[in-house]
C-alpha cells in the first residue's frame, strides 16, 4: 500500500533533479517537511520555505495547486537559519543572503517569509531587511509551477506533467476541468506599508521577479496570493476556527515539555478540523496530512473519544456524520454492508497499483462499528444531550446487528474481516499494512483474520449498546449482554497462549482458527474493557512495561522478541502514539496508575524531539539507545489521533470516570503525581466547565458542574 513510484522533480531553475535510481519507486518522506494545514488545504514544504521536490506542494481537497514555490535572488546564496511554526495555518522562515551588503564578517540583509494558509488560498509574504550600511540593489525572482497532480498519484509517486502558466492580472494562472488556480501580487500586510512595485510576470518561466533598492537600514515587502477555484462543490468543507467545537484547554504542570504538548495539539486539531456539507453545523476531524485529509471512520471515532473532556459537540458530529453513511446494503466492491460504518470518503477512487484499488467510499473496516457504538455511550457518559443520544439509538442498533451477523460472517461468536475483492486492504483493523499481522517466527497470517482488539471493541460496544439500550427504555439490551457474555468465553478459551514469560492473547486468529501468536501493543486495547479478569489484566499491564514493547518513547508495535521485528516497520516495531495514549487509558481503567504513568511519561518524552507535534509514527528504537525519536520518515504530521493522545493522557492519569446520566463524576488521579504541581482547566463536562488542580503536596481540588457528585478516589500523593 506505501511502495510509489518516485518521479523526477524539476529544480525551481529549469533543471532536472533527478532521484537516486536505488530510491525510485519509493514513497515520498517526509520526516523533513514542514507541514502547514487548514484542512482540507495544506502546504509542504522544505525547511527553508520553499516548494521544490517530492511531495512539496500547495493542496486543496486533493490536488496539488502548486507544485513548486521557490524564492531565489540570482548570483546569492541563500542561507537558511530556521523557522517557526506560528500556528497550524502560519509558518515564518529565515534566511540570510551570503555577501550581500556585508561591511563586517556579520550577515546584514536577511529575507523573512511568512506562510499564512486558509482554505483554497494561500498568502506568502516577503520581506528584505538590509541592517548593513551599503546601498543594494538586487533581483528577487518568485517562480511557481503546478502539475495539477492528484494526492493519490503523488503518493504513488505519479505526479502529473508540468504544465503551462498564462497570464493573469500582473500573475499566473493554471486552468484543468474546472480547476483554476492564480497567483497574483497582493498587498503587504503591515499597516502603512506601501505596495511593492508591480513585479515583471513571465508565464512562459512560471516567475514574478521584482526589482530590489534597499538603502542602508531600510527594508522592502511584498506579497503574493495563490488561490483554488473549484466548480466541483467540497464534500467536507472547512470549520471555521473560530466555532471550534471543544472548549480551549489550559494546562500548567510541573512538565512544560506536557503543556507545550498540548498547545501544540490542540493548535493542530483545530487546523484538521472539517465539517459535513450535507449538515455544516456538523464537524469531525480528518484524519490526517498529507495523505488522509478527509473522514476516515476509525480515527474520526478515536479522535472524537480521545477529545471528550474537552466536551461532546465534537462527537455528536462525528457520529451523526458517520451515521448518515452508515451501510444500508450489501456491496462487496466497496465492502457496505447493512449498519456496517465506513473506512473513508474521498472525492474520487484509489488506483495507486493495478492489485490495489478503493473506490470514493470505501467500508473496508472491522472496528469503525463496534467504536461508533462505544463513542456514543462515552458521549452520553460526559454529558451528551440525552435527545441527540436518543436520536441516534436506532443507528447503534443497526450496528449491534452488524456485529452479530455481517462482524461475525462464520457464527464463531468473534469478529474477523478478510478483503473478498483482492483490491483492497489486506488487513482491515488499524494496523491496516499487509504484513502486519504475523506469527512470532515471522511468517504473515492467513485471512480470515480475528483480532484481538476487535474481539475487546466488540464486547466493549455490546455492553455499552446494552446500557444505552437500557437507559432510554429500548428493547434488546439483555440479548446483547448475553452475546457480549459469550464473546468474552470464546475469547478466553481461544486467544490465550503461552510463552516462557506467562500467559497472553494471541494478535489474532487466522483463517483456521489458529492463535497467531507475536506479542504486540493489541493488549493494551484489551485492558479496561471488561473483557479481561482481574488476574489477566495483571499479565498484560506487566507485559506492556516490559522493555520487548515499552521503547521508554512509547510501545512498540510488535515486541523486539519477533523475528519479523523492525523499528522503522509501520505496524511491525514502530511506535504509535496514539496506541500508547489507549494504552495509558486501558491501564488507568484496570487499576494500574503507575504503569499507565510510566508509558505517559514516555510519549511526553518523545514529544519534545518532534517539537511538541507528535507525528503519526516514529521508530521504535529504545530511549537507552538514543537521546530522542528517530522519526519513521513517511510519517504524517499533524495527524489527528496523535494530537488528540495527550488530552487522553491526560483524563487517563488524572482518572476522570465521568457518569452524567448517574449524576456524578470519579477522580482517581494517583496516575499524575509526577505532573504536580498540575493545574488544568477549559475541561467540559455535562455542558459546564471542569476543572482540575492537584498541589505538590498531594491535594486536590476539582472544580464540576454542581449538580454533579464528585467522588475523589486515590489522591494524588
Amino acid at each position: 500500500m506505501r511502495t510509489v513510484i518516485k518521479a523526477a522533480q524539476e529544480h525551481p531553475t529549469g533543471t532536472a533533479s533527478l532521484p537516486h535510481p536505488r530510491t525510485e519507486g519509493l514513497q515520498p518522506f517526509l520526516h523533513d517537511t514542514c507541514t502547514t494545514v487548514h484542512a482540507p488545504s495544506l502546504v509542504l514544504s522544505r525547511p527553508d520555505g520553499d516548494l521544490s521536490e517530492g511531495a512539496d506542494g500547495f493542496y486543496h481537497g486533493d490536488r496539488r495547486a502548486l507544485s513548486a514555490l521557490t524564492v531565489d535572488v540570482p548570483d546569492v546564496p541563500l542561507a537558511p537559519v530556521g523557522h517557526d511554526l506560528w500556528s497550524a495555518d502560519r509558518t515564518a522562515f529565515r534566511a540570510i543572503l551570503r555577501g550581500v551588503g556585508e561591511h563586517t564578517a556579520d550577515p546584514a540583509v536577511s529575507l523573512h517569509r511568512v506562510r499564512t494558509l486558509a482554505p483554497g488560498r494561500l498568502r506568502e509574504e516577503l520581506e528584505v531587511s538590509n541592517a548593513g550600511l551599503r546601498h543594494v540593489r538586487l533581483r528577487l525572482v518568485l517562480t511557481a509551477r503546478t502539475d495539477l497532480a492528484r494526492m493519490a498519484e503523488v503518493k504513488a509517486g505519479r505526479p502529473g506533467r508540468p504544465r503551462a502558466a498564462e497570464p493573469c492580472e500582473d500573475g499566473l494562472a493554471w486552468a484543468e476541468e474546472g480547476l483554476r488556480i492564480t497567483l497574483r501580487p497582493a498587498a503587504p500586510a503591515s499597516p502603512g506599508d506601501a505596495p511593492a512595485p508591480a513585479p515583471g510576470a513571465d508565464p512562459g518561466a512560471g516567475t514574478l521577479t521584482w526589482a530590489l533598492d534597499l538603502p542602508p537600514g531600510t527594508t522592502w515587502r511584498a506579497a503574493v496570493v495563490c488561490e483554488v477555484s473549484d466548480s466541483e462543490p467540497e464534500q467536507f468543507p472547512a470549520a471555521g476556527r473560530e466555532t471550534l467545537p471543544w472548549s480551549p484547554p489550559v494546562v500548567r504542570s510541573a512538565d512544560q515539555r506536557l503543556d507545550h504538548l498540548v498547545r501544540r495539539s490542540a493548535d493542530d486539531l483545530a487546523g484538521l478540523l472539517l465539517r459535513d456539507a450535507e449538515e455544516p453545523s456538523d464537524t469531525f476531524l480528518a484524519a490526517g496530512s498529507p495523505w488522509f485529509l478527509t473522514l476516515f471512520g476509525r480515527d474520526a471515532l478515536w479522535s472524537a473519544r480521545m477529545l471528550l473532556p474537552l466536551g461532546t459537540d465534537l462527537a455528536a458530529g462525528t457520529l451523526r456524520t458517520l451515521a448518515r453513511r452508515q451501510g444500508t446494503r450489501s456491496d462487496p466492491e466497496t465492502d457496505e454492508q447493512p449498519g456496517k460504518i465506513l473506512h473513508e470518503v474521498r472525492r474520487e477512487g484509489q488506483t495507486p497499483t493495478g492489485t490495489f484499488a478503493l473506490p470514493p467510499v470505501y467500508y473496508g473496516t472491522v472496528d469503525a462499528t463496534p467504536l461508533w457504538v462505544v463513542l456514543l455511550h462515552d458521549a452520553w457518559r460526559w454529558g451528551m444531550d440525552p435527545r441527540e443520544v436518543e436520536a441516534l439509538l436506532p443507528h447503534a442498533e443497526a450496528a449491534l446487528d452488524w456485529l452479530a451477523t455481517h462482524g461475525d460472517a462464520d457464527g464463531d461468536g468473534l469478529l474477523e474481516y478478510i478483503d473478498t475483492t483482492g483490491r483492497g486492504l489486506a488487513n482491515q483493523g488499524w494496523k491496516d499494512s499487509g504484513d502486519s499481522i504475523r506469527w512470532r517466527d515471522g511468517r504473515l497470517a492467513e485471512a480470515p483474520i480475528a483480532l484481538c482488539e476487535v474481539q475487546a471493541y466488540a464486547y466493549e460496544a455490546a455492553r455499552d449498546g446494552a446500557a444505552l439500550l437500557r437507559a432510554f427504555g429500548r428493547p434488546g439490551a439483555e440479548r446483547w449482554e448475553e452475546w457480549a457474555e459469550r464473546l468474552r468465553a470464546r475469547f478466553r478459551e481461544s486467544f490465550w497462549v503461552s510463552d516462557a514469560r506467562g500467559r497472553y492473547p494471541a494478535v489474532a486468529l487466522d483463517a483456521h482458527k489458529r492463535p497467531v501468536d507475536s506479542v504486540t501493543s493489541g493488549f493494551g486495547h484489551l485492558l479496561g474493557t471488561g473483557l479481561l479478569d482481574p488476574e489477566e489484566s495483571a499479565l498484560l499491564a506487566a507485559r506492556l512495561t516490559a522493555p520487548d514493547l515499552d521503547s521508554g518513547f512509547g510501545l512498540r508495535t510488535l515486541s523486539t522478541g519477533s523475528a519479523g521485528f523492525n523499528p522503522f516497520g509501520y505496524h511491525i516495531g514502530s511506535v504509535w502514539p496514539h496506541d500508547t495514549a489507549i494504552a495509558v487509558h486501558g491501564l488507568a481503567r484496570a487499576g494500574f496508575p503507575d504503569e499507565a504513568a510510566r508509558l505517559a511519561h514516555g510519549l511526553i518524552a518523545a514529544s519534545e524531539g518532534f517539537a511538541g507535534r507528535l507525528p503519526e509514527l516514529f521508530a521504535g528504537h529504545s530511549a537507552e539507545e538514543a537521546t530522542r525519536p528517530l522519526p519513521y520518515p513517511a510519517s504524517c504530521r499533524p495527524q489527528s489521533w496523535a494530537a488528540a493522545a495527550p488530552f487522553l493522557l491526560l483524563a487517563a492519569t488524572l482518572g476522570l470516570d465521568p457518569d452524567v446520566p448517574g449524576g456524578t463524576l470519579t477522580v482517581s488521579p494517583r496516575g499524575a503525581r509526577a505532573l504536580a504541581p498540575l493545574d488544568l482547566s477549559g475541561l467540559r463536562v455535562a455542558g459546564g466547565p471542569l476543572a482540575v488542580r492537584l498541589g505538590a503536596g498531594g491535594e486536590v481540588r476539582v472544580e464540576a458542574p454542581d449538580h454533579l457528585t464528585v467522588r475523589l478516589t486515590g489522591g494524588a500523593a
